[in-house]
């Protein structure tokens, strides 16, 4: 996998056999990013609530049986005030379905194991999703060509494929770019795009160079993310950017390599939002 920023891996729950307990602060990382390799069970309970006495061990022994396909988290609404007013809780045991990041089916309320098995199994992976699922884990360029064929607008696998692109030569920054364009624009598409403009009209210089240069760049930036206490900035993204500050408002190319840099240096750099309220000023 070429270098950059990837959603964080989790350990899959299958080896654990147990539901997980989730808190306000937890929900982001256990539920949400979770998600996204599996689908996620939230159960929203009380030790008060005799229902959910009665529902959990059933979610519990139904989701238990997937093998880490289906994942239990359980929220204590007492403890965990944020998250059952996210969810506008009114009544308990309830329960929702994410997938991806968003809520996809609930129900409120204690049902039978027969009931809650057809829940659960209208979230397992299908065959396809299966097979998806497998080629994306590969990761070589075939392996996700072909994962493509079968879902074109898969975000994983476009995401993963354009950035491979990227990182292979000059000549395939078109195609990457194009690619982006199945799914919604968000933090990675922007980064990836912008890799791949910043590589494509690097001035004169050869069409390796191109792609190693922005390599560089963004290899700095993941290092000093993740040590920004040992090292410094490694990178050149502040002179680049002071330099075409200046010319920002007026030169249209200028403007898009500002926020291209921007974009590759990603809202977790400390100095994104100082260059971001520079622009602003000097766009305004």
């Amino acid at each position: 996998m070429p270098p950059g920023r990837t959603i964080r891996t989790i350990a899959p729950l299958a080896l654990l056999n147990m539901a997980i307990d989730v808190t306000d602060a937890t929900f982001e990382t256990e539920v949400i990013q979770r998600s996204f390799q599996s689908a996620v069970v939230v159960d929203l309970w009380a030790s008060w609530c005799g229902p959910c006495k009665t529902l959990g061990p059933i979610l519990e022994k139904v989701c238990e049986a997937t093998d880490g396909q289906v994942v239990l988290a359980k929220v204590d609404v007492d403890a965990n005030p944020a998250l059952s007013q996210a969810f506008q809780v009114q009544s308990i045991p309830a329960v929702y379905a994410i997938k991806d990041g968003k809520v996809v089916d609930g129900f409120m309320g204690a049902y039978p194991e027969h009931v809650v098995q057809q829940f659960v199994d209208s979230l397992m992976p299908s065959e396809a999703d299966q097979t998806i699922a497998g080629l994306i884990a590969a990761g070589d360029e075939l392996s996700l060509r072909r994962a493509l064929e079968i879902e074109p607008g898969n975000e994983q696998a476009v995401c993963a494929l354009a950035e491979l692109l990227v990182h292979t030569g000059r000549e395939l920054m078109d195609e990457a770019l194009q690619l982006l364009t199945r799914i919604p624009e968000n933090d990675q598409t922007r980064r990836i795009a912008a890799v791949a403009r910043l590589a494509r009209t690097t001035m004169d210089a050869p069409a390796a160079g191109d792609v190693g240069l922005v390599e560089h760049r963004t290899n700095a930036a993941v290092e000093q993310e993740q040590a920004p206490e040992v090292h410094g900035p490694t990178d050149t993204f502040e002179a680049e950017l002071d330099a075409l500050l200046e010319f920002v408002k007026a030169d249209e190319d200028a403007r898009q390599k500002y926020l291209d840099i921007l974009a590759v240096m990603g809202p977790e750099d400390p100095r994104t939002a100082r260059y971001r309220k520079l622009l602003t000023h000097r766009l305004y």
